[in-house]
């Protein structure tokens, strides 16, 4: 089953990468493969161990027909997994200003790497 794994891992707080869910592990938990991070020596996918709290389905796409505004939020896809920000600036060729508020950092993205941004909430979909 194809997933979304958000991390604890140092630089990657915050984020959610695909995965698959391969097995489960114990209470709760679920041996899961990352579908675009490698493992320190590159060989294969990353596995990993992962609490079922932090697994949700893959959210639906939304269709973006006008683009995004200022203070839509988003999913930016970077570093190989989708972080939650703000549209900051409207720039021009759909690229837009994205503020990643929890680390104070702001990064241009064309509106192909953005997605507009839904919780997972009580087996729904939200979007805020």
């Amino acid at each position: 089953m194809q997933v979304e794994v958000l991390t604890d891992e140092d630089g990657l707080k915050g984020a959610w990468f695909a995965a698959t869910i391969i097995e489960p592990s114990g209470e709760d938990k679920y041996l899961i493969e990352y579908l675009s991070l490698r493992n320190d020596d590159d060989t294969e996918f990353l596995r990993e161990v992962i609490r079922a709290c932090n697994i949700r389905p893959c959210p639906p796409e939304i269709i973006v027909v006008d683009g995004f505004k200022v203070w839509d939020a988003v999913d930016a896809y970077y570093n190989e997994g989708w972080w939650v920000g703000v549209i900051a600036k409207v720039l021009i060729n759909s690229n837009y200003e994205v503020n990643f508020i929890e680390y104070d950092e702001k990064t241009t993205f064309n509106q192909a790497d953005l997605r507009p941004h839904q919780d997972w909430l009580n087996g729904k979909w939200v979007v805020p």
